[in-house]
């Protein structure tokens, strides 16, 4: 395209498994002078029974071969449905896009294992171009964790060569890239700090199967009191007081509010149990700041649909002060199309031959060009 443009949707589902994020980018440049336009943005929820499957095979339940099967097509099917909506959206077609690229659901990750559940041959049949997509088993192989894949991204788009800033997305698990002033690559610190909003979506659907899956603005967090005693022994996991780079699940993260709760030898009410959730997110988040990030950062860009949870988003203001904490949506840009925006930019780096993972971020022994191509049907 004119002036080295050209145009990548990028589509995950997160570990929440809502449903499908897509943005659509205008990227022009390559490396690390790549620049990115947001374009468009759509979300596309998941069926009720989708989101129950992949629930239930997220934490561990036995599923037939066959199962397995169908979750794979309609998960492909949604990625697919969610690109072309966004396409129309646009004004946009398949034949504008250089590619898709696809994070897909991920189903496990215990580095270094990972399932990233997706078609993408189907996504290509379906939408019409190429598709890039299975991010995270090259840099496994590297010896990394295989996340957090967005650091490349926010070097990308929100270095600072004054500020030191630290990029929060709040999905199912919580992730950070701090980026200090005028830092290299190699010098960010980017890992998964622990829960977001993954134990508040697993205790609303455990109370509500057919409800909407989320504690929707906190209302229900916001009514409750804090369980102290299950606080200190999630907080109290190796995981937390462990260096980075390292990641998380977020079934992981559930087990161990779960037999926290078990531990206490008592029932409490939902919203006790979901105020708890996010004293729990907010803690470790901020403890993970001061503990492995020097200087502390001078402003905080929060995204990703924890954003929408006042309380937890409070519990996160108030001792840092309104000032230092702000959404992506007040700088201008979709708070929840951030990742999506940041797989496009990884898409990018693939069909260019170029690393996409920061091994400083995953602890990869190199750095590695990402995931897999496949060709327009």
């Amino acid at each position: 395209m004119s002036d080295g443009k050209r145009i990548i949707a990028g589509a995950m589902s997160g570990t929440s498994a809502d449903g499908v994020d897509v943005a659509i980018v205008a990227i022009r440049g390559g490396g690390l002078e790549m620049s990115a336009e947001l374009l468009g943005w759509h979300h596309r929820e998941f069926t009720g029974a989708l989101r129950d499957m992949i629930g239930r095979i997220r934490m561990g339940e036995a599923a037939p071969i066959s199962a397995l099967a169908m979750v794979g097509r309609e998960i492909s099917l949604s990625y697919a449905a969610t690109v072309n909506e966004s396409l129309v959206a646009a004004g946009l077609s398949a034949g504008d896009l250089a590619a898709v690229a696809a994070h897909g659901q991920t189903l496990f990750h215990e580095p270094p294992n990972t399932i990233q559940w997706l078609d993408p041959a189907l996504v290509a049949a379906e939408v019409g171009c190429a598709v890039v997509s299975d991010f995270r088993r090259a840099d496994c192989a590297a010896g990394g964790q295989g996340a957090p894949l967005v650091p490349l991204a926010d070097y990308l788009l929100f270095r600072d060569e004054k500020k030191n800033r630290v990029l929060l997305n709040l999905g199912g698990i919580a992730n950070l890239t701090f980026l200090p002033a005028g830092c290299a690559i190699g010098e960010l610190i980017a890992f998964d700090t622990g829960p977001a909003n993954c134990i508040s979506d697993y205790l609303m659907r455990q109370a509500d199967p057919s409800g909407v899956g989320w504690d929707e603005d906190g209302r229900l967090a916001g009514t409750g009191v804090p369980i102290y005693p299950i606080v200190t022994q999630v907080l109290a996991a190796d995981y937390f007081g462990k260096a980075p780079p390292k990641s998380t699940d977020g079934p992981a993260m559930i087990q161990l509010f779960n037999d926290a709760q078990l531990a206490t030898e008592r029932r409490y009410p939902l919203e006790y149990l979901l105020r708890t959730a996010c004293l729990i997110a907010a803690d470790s988040i901020l403890e993970s700041m001061r503990r492995f990030l020097k200087p502390f950062p001078e402003e905080i860009i929060v995204s990703g649909g924890g954003i929408r949870n006042k309380v937890l988003l409070d519990m996160l203001r108030q001792p840092l002060g309104d000032g230092a904490v702000r959404t992506l949506d007040e700088i201008g840009i979709a708070s929840e199309a951030k990742e999506a925006m940041a797989f496009a930019l990884l898409g990018a780096a693939t069909l260019d031959g170029l690393p996409g993972n920061v091994p400083a971020a995953t602890g990869a022994r190199r750095a590695v060009v990402l995931g897999a191509v496949t060709p327009r049907p």
